[in-house]
């Protein structure tokens, strides 16, 4: 068996025109997501979390935010690339953990469709997928609501 953790962290802003996206769904409002590719903060936690069990560094290193090529690149893209790492490497999905970290956007009232969103893309039974959210009681930049963060956990088994 193998365990990853994944740590990602995106600035929020305000753009109606850009799709704010977590856990795989878009979250309906104002808020946006700055980064390079769509910055879900979900999917990039779990995606480093499944290169860190295999010891493959991070996206970074396979989508470099130089690269033009990945401009607003749907990060399930990206969580496929690393599922396909791990397949490659004769290793299966036991189950995910994600925690969501920040003052905005509520979760709550989407976390049972990102859990499904999840267990879809990642091919897990909805009882493998764990969403979770926490604020940070106001303090730092998460709690003045400057951005959102996400930790992911998975662990790996033989396939």
């Amino acid at each position: 068996m193998r365990v990853g953790q994944g740590v990602d962290f995106h600035r929020l802003i305000q753009d109606r025109n850009r799709p704010l996206m977590i856990g795989g769904i878009e979250i309906p409002g104002d808020l946006a997501l700055q980064g390079h590719s769509d910055a879900d903060v979900g999917l990039h936690a779990l995606s480093d979390a499944l290169l860190g069990a295999l010891a493959l560094g991070d996206i970074g290193d396979h989508f470099p935010d130089t690269d033009p090529a990945w401009r607003n690149m749907d990060s399930s893209a990206i969580l496929q690339h690393c599922l396909q790492k791990m397949l490659e490497r004769g290793y299966g999905l036991s189950n995910v953990d994600l925690t969501l970290l920040g003052e905005q956007p509520r979760i709550k009232p989407h976390r049972q469709r990102m859990r499904e969103r999840l267990a879809d893309l990642l091919d897990l039974p909805l009882d493998a997928v764990s969403v979770k959210a926490t604020t940070t009681e106001k303090m730092g930049a998460l709690g003045r609501e400057e951005g959102l963060a996400a930790m992911a956990v998975v662990l790996l088994i033989p396939a």
